[in-house]
């Protein structure tokens, strides 16, 4: 059996950090949380995340843990979720970073629905995916 797939959650919100956590470990993966942080490349390695999940209340927030990580070359492809409150403002500015492996996720949104859109990220190899899309 294969170990769970580990997840670092970022999101700004501690209560729906908790409540997003206990629906993705229900859905088998092991979650690893934390706060907006400058320092989230260094949280990636150290957890060994194998996909971030991106829930800030501005997407500006996001925005900037995104290109944080991409612009680090030891995970720029790294599969991201994002949840977005201004799903248009989030997809636009994704589609101009030519991003890939991505999924936007717009609020409301369920753990069911970032499950699913991990489940989908980490099936799919780097080549193949397709670019931003709505889950």
């Amino acid at each position: 059996m294969n170990a769970p797939r580990r997840i670092l959650l970022v999101d700004d919100t501690p209560e729906i950090a908790e409540l997003l956590s206990f629906a993705l470990r229900d859905h088998g993966y092991d979650v690893v949380t934390t706060g907006y942080t400058v320092t989230l490349g260094e949280r990636v390695v150290a957890e060994r995340a194998d996909a971030l999940v991106l829930d800030c209340s501005a997407f500006d927030m996001s925005e900037s843990l995104f290109d944080m990580v991409r612009n680090e070359p030891a995970h720029a492809d790294l599969p991201v979720v994002i949840i977005s409150d201004t799903p248009e403002e989030a997809d636009a500015s994704l589609q101009a970073r030519q991003a890939d492996r991505v999924l936007l996720i717009p609020k409301p949104f369920t753990g069911a629905q970032v499950a699913r859109a991990l489940d989908q990220l980490l099936s799919v190899a780097p080549s193949t995916e397709k670019p931003v899309s709505r889950s």
